[in-house]
């Protein structure tokens, strides 16, 4: 199975992409994982959106396409999903309803210091992925609250969040 790991977070030691770490370490050779690099996706304006997209935006749409399933993690800033993860949903959610994300099974998780862990971010994620047709896992929100306390140089090392995870990716694979 081909998964594509999606960071919300640009940050060179982000939290959420020490969680996908972690979702890597976990499914050791039940998946194949790929990684997204939507910080090089340009902001989306409709004028760019014609047959000729930028490069990377075609770069994010062929990944998507070629995944059997994507696995997203998200920071929560202000109550909600990071400008550049909306940015890259808004270009690859095109066109309507017939998009790479339409039926692309999605797991979404979060990592934040504080103790909701993100999960309000995972709302509202839930609420654009519903309007680009992309369904998501339906089991309640893997939000490590307190994040800054179970990694330690990048590595999941909090051995209660490791089993969850662990046992919430088999669970996703068999949904796949």
């Amino acid at each position: 199975m081909k998964l594509l790991l999606i960071s919300g977070s640009l940050r060179e030691e982000s939290l959420n992409t020490a969680l996908l770490n972690a979702v890597v370490q976990s499914l050791g050779d039940k998946a194949t994982c790929q990684w997204a690099r939507i910080g090089d996706v340009p902001l989306y304006n409709q004028d760019n959106d014609g047959d000729s997209k930028p490069a990377a935006v075609d770069r994010l749409k062929a990944q998507i396409k070629d995944a059997d399933a994507l696995v997203i993690a998200t920071p929560e800033y202000n109550y909600g999903i990071p400008g550049v993860l909306k940015n890259a949903l808004d270009w690859v959610s095109r066109p309507a309803y017939k998009s790479v994300l339409a039926h692309k099974k999605t797991l979404l998780l979060s990592a934040s210091m504080s103790p909701m862990g993100g999960v309000r971010a995972q709302g509202q994620l839930k609420q654009v992925l519903a309007g680009t047709l992309t369904p998501f896992f339906p089991a309640p929100e893997f939000a490590v609250g307190g994040a800054q306390n179970k990694f330690k140089d990048g590595d999941l090392t909090d051995d209660d969040t490791r089993e969850k995870l662990q046992r919430l990716l088999n669970d996703f694979l068999a949904w796949v």
